[in-house]
């Protein structure tokens, strides 16, 4: 079915399908694409079932190339792509011959791409995901020069589109939607969370966004001291440590922590804050608890 040789990485890139869910009681993340939504779009576009493997790329600097007829296509942040030096347009269906090499330039905004290739990437899984976990360690390494990516059998479904305009990742400041608790009790104020910004700062991985915040601004207060018992979190949680400044938890977070959460982002804003980079400013808005009724 052909490969794609690699040439280069660029800062970090994995391989990453929709991850491992539903092992927590064995001590294994669910891991997976950050940004799901540009996952789902490149496995789209050329034509594979949304979770394949794909390839998750951090700021650019990708660059592979085919040794056989391929149909590719890059999503997410918008990195200039060339084939063979030539412009290629972002979120479209790319075909390249034999010996033909995509470059992926760095990201004007937004921090992580996708590429993906019709057929998938026929990587060995490990408990059923091919996804790297970088904090578990599970899944394939991390990508070098010279790795060589086999491609799976092309699936009977052929690409519906041929190209998926979609805005860029914001380059300001970033609005999602938390909802507080489990441990919002444990502070003073738990609404501080909602007055001003927060700073992403550089320290910040797939396993978490690390947030600091901007002098000025007033800051979280534990009204609890005593220890709390490890419980689950999940992605999206914002556990906060001694320091004061929370820890936004990605799709490689741990699958039980010692601070307390003082709440949630909602789902449908976790694929934004895969294209969050350090420096950029976060806005965390209340969002209420939805009311549960009986049938």
């Amino acid at each position: 079915m052909g490969a794609l040789e690699v040439l280069a990485t660029g800062p970090l890139t994995t391989v990453q399908d929709h991850g491992r869910p539903g092992r927590f009681r064995y001590g294994v993340g669910v891991a997976g694409a950050a940004d799901r939504s540009a996952l789902a779009l490149a496995n789209r576009l050329v034509g594979n079932p949304p979770g394949h493997a794909a390839l998750e790329v951090l700021l650019g600097g990708l660059e592979v190339r085919a040794s056989a007829p391929l149909v590719v296509a890059v999503t997410g942040a918008p990195a200039a792509s060339t084939v063979d030096e030539a412009p290629v347009p972002h979120s479209s269906v790319l075909l390249l011959d034999p010996g033909q090499v995509l470059r992926l330039a760095l990201a004007r905004t937004g921090l992580r791409s996708y590429v993906a290739v019709r057929g998938g990437f026929a990587v060995a899984p490990v408990l059923g995901s091919c996804s790297r976990d970088t904090l578990a360690g599970l899944g394939p390494e991390p990508l070098r020069p010279g790795d060589r990516l086999p491609v799976g059998p092309p699936p009977p479904r052929r690409p519906a589109l041929h190209t998926a305009p979609v805005a860029a990742p914001a380059t300001g400041t970033v609005t999602v939607g938390v909802l507080l608790g489990p441990r919002a009790d444990w502070f003073t104020d738990p609404t501080v969370l909602f007055t001003g910004t927060w700073t992403v700062t550089p320290d910040s991985d797939r396993v978490g966004l690390r947030l600091h915040r901007p002098d000025g601004q007033r800051g979280l207060e534990r009204s609890r001291h005593d220890e709390l018992p490890s419980e689950g979190v999940a992605r999206g949680s914002l556990q906060v440590p001694p320091s004061a400044q929370p820890v936004l938890f990605g799709p490689d977070h741990p699958v039980t922590g010692g601070y307390p959460v003082i709440g949630v982002v909602r789902d449908a804003d976790l694929d934004r804050l895969a294209q969050v980079r350090p420096g950029q400013s976060l806005r965390l808005r209340a969002v209420p608890a939805r009311k549960v009724t009986d049938p």
